[in-house]
């Protein structure tokens, strides 16, 4: 009877497992949604941190899904959609509502413009079939407003500063730079996953110091986006020279 029962069993909880993975990613939804509650309170450091869990979660649950096999157990489910939208609202939604609602984009129409464009241009980035290239890069600017959210907000950036990078980071969403997937680009795989990892630990250590954020930590965190854009640039360029 045991070896009858055995593979039912071994099949339901590899079926669990896939949609508690899917679950998992599925937090991010709730995330997103807390960060904008922060928002609207007021309380910018803690929507921050909000976003912290938000990458923690989207920078594994990718490899947890890929481990225990999510598309073979749970075939008719899409994940690759769910973590897309979950993406969209953490990456791009809820931390342009956290600029506009902590007034880092000033007044006014203005400010609603500079709130929509960097989300109609994740918008058309979302829907490209080659946003994540077969090789595992992300095509055009990846996105991260989650990213610049954070900097706008730790730095105290001035507005017009602000703006200028808001709509800088818009238009190199349209502009074919192959910028690295962390967690999935084979070259320099080792070393990107190792400074994302003290980059994200940068970040948790500058919102502990908020908000009198020390140089030195500020440092480290620039020079790992110096690292990650120069890197892309770089391998960008010498795919272009191997093409031709």
């Amino acid at each position: 009877m045991r070896s009858l029962t055995q593979p039912v069993t071994t099949r339901r909880t590899a079926v669990a497992v896939a949609w508690l993975v899917h679950l998992y990613t599925a937090l991010g939804v709730v995330l997103a949604a807390l960060v904008v509650m922060a928002a609207w309170d007021g309380a910018q450091v803690r929507a921050l941190w909000l976003g912290l869990a938000a990458l923690v979660i989207d920078g594994t649950d990718g490899t947890l899904a890929r481990a225990v096999g999510v598309k073979t157990h749970v075939p008719w489910f899409d994940g690759a959609m769910l973590d897309n939208i979950v993406d969209y609202l953490t990456y791009a939604f809820a931390p342009m509502l956290l600029l506009w609602g902590g007034g880092y984009l000033g007044r006014g129409f203005w400010a609603t413009v500079l709130t929509v464009v960097p989300l109609m241009a994740s918008a058309y980035q979302f829907c490209r079939v080659d946003a994540k290239t077969d090789d595992h890069f992300f095509l055009g600017f990846p996105s991260y407003w989650n990213v610049v959210a954070f900097y706008v907000i730790v730095l105290d950036l001035p507005r017009a500063a602000t703006a200028v990078l808001l709509l800088a980071c818009a238009v190199l969403v349209f502009v074919p730079v192959k910028y690295l997937y962390p967690s999935r680009t084979e070259a320099f795989r080792t070393p990107t996953v190792l400074l994302t990892a003290v980059w994200m630990l940068s970040y948790a250590v500058l919102l502990l110091q908020m908000p009198s954020p020390s140089a030195l930590w500020v440092t480290i965190s620039l020079a790992y986006v110096v690292y990650y854009v120069a890197t892309s640039v770089l391998l960008t360029v010498r795919a272009q020279h191997v093409a031709r």
